[in-house]
């Protein structure tokens, strides 16, 4: 089955599902975000195929989410490193594994977060940028010309 193309789309949940869409590709942000950053590390923490995870590392540098950093010469060898623009990824992961934490597991989640500052665990939310309340979807309403709205293409058939 070919993958749909949605980096035409005006839809930035459906652009973004366009970068990261497969499911190596998540999983190497989230390593990189916990200070992995080798190749070989992502490898071995990750069980990925070389194939595969040079695919993913090539797109992540080319869509600037990561930057490859010679380390070594002989034999060439480059660590990858979340860029602004991979590090205001972070939260979204955060917010899939709260996601996860509360809908995929019975006990409790295989690992939590704590704030270094000040030692309390994580827990992600939206919140508004005037207020400061939590909002959750039955909190939202669409805001904007009908070009920048998201569209959808037609369904097939």
């Amino acid at each position: 089955m070919k993958k749909q193309d949605f980096s035409g789309w005006q839809c930035s949940v459906a652009r973004t599902a366009d970068l990261i869409g497969d499911w190596w590709t998540p999983l190497v942000l989230r390593d990189a975000s916990r200070g992995v950053q080798t190749f070989d590390g992502f490898c071995d923490s990750l069980g990925i195929s070389r194939n595969t995870l040079t695919q993913r590392l090539n797109r992540l540098v080319a869509e600037g989410l990561m930057q490859r950093e010679a380390y070594n010469d002989r034999p060439k060898r480059y660590r990858y490193l979340l860029t602004e623009k991979g590090m205001d990824f972070v939260p979204v992961l955060l917010s899939m594994a709260a996601w996860g934490d509360k809908w995929l597991f019975d006990n409790a989640p295989p690992f939590r977060l704590r704030h270094k500052s000040c030692g309390a665990e994580l827990r992600s939310v939206v919140t508004c940028a005037c207020c400061g309340e939590e909002v959750v979807a039955a909190d939202l309403e669409p805001v904007g010309t009908q070009e920048c709205l998201p569209t959808y293409p037609e369904p097939k058939g």
